[in-house]
């Protein structure tokens, strides 16, 4: 068993797929109209047939409040992992992403956190190899 896609809401599906894709780099998969919405998902340019992340339409009456209450306590909705943590801080800060946490070390990740202009806090994690921590 293994994720096939999981869905992160947003308040805009144009403005949620510019931000996903343009600036963060990932590409779209699916672009299916559904009524008012669509069917949309976006994939790591790395990752093609990986998992899927659907940008949800938020219209629904608990997404808010849920929203609301992550972003108020500072927790992320998800988490994408990269490469190096300061290659992708400097990139995205120079496309002018906002960030709610600066790059930091916890152990075995470094990670920073950042808006994603559509009601999202997303975490950005790096793995640090254990052999090379200082003590």
């Amino acid at each position: 068993m293994r994720i096939y896609v999981t869905s992160i809401f947003v308040e805009d599906q144009d403005r949620a797929e510019k931000f996903y894709t343009d600036v963060l780099g990932f590409r779209v998969k699916n672009n299916i109209p559904l009524g008012e919405n669509r069917w949309l998902t976006v994939v790591s340019r790395e990752d093609p047939e990986g998992t899927e992340l659907l940008l949800e339409p938020g219209d629904h009456r608990a997404v808010k409040p849920y929203k609301d209450a992550l972003v108020a306590d500072g927790i992320p909705a998800h988490s994408f992992q990269v490469g190096s943590l300061d290659a992708e801080w400097k990139r995205l800060v120079g496309a002018g992403v906002s960030f709610v946490q600066e790059p930091l070390d916890a152990g075995s990740v470094r990670m920073a956190v950042f808006d994603d202009t559509c009601g999202n806090l997303i975490q950005l994690i790096e793995m640090v190899d254990p052999a090379t921590e200082q003590s």
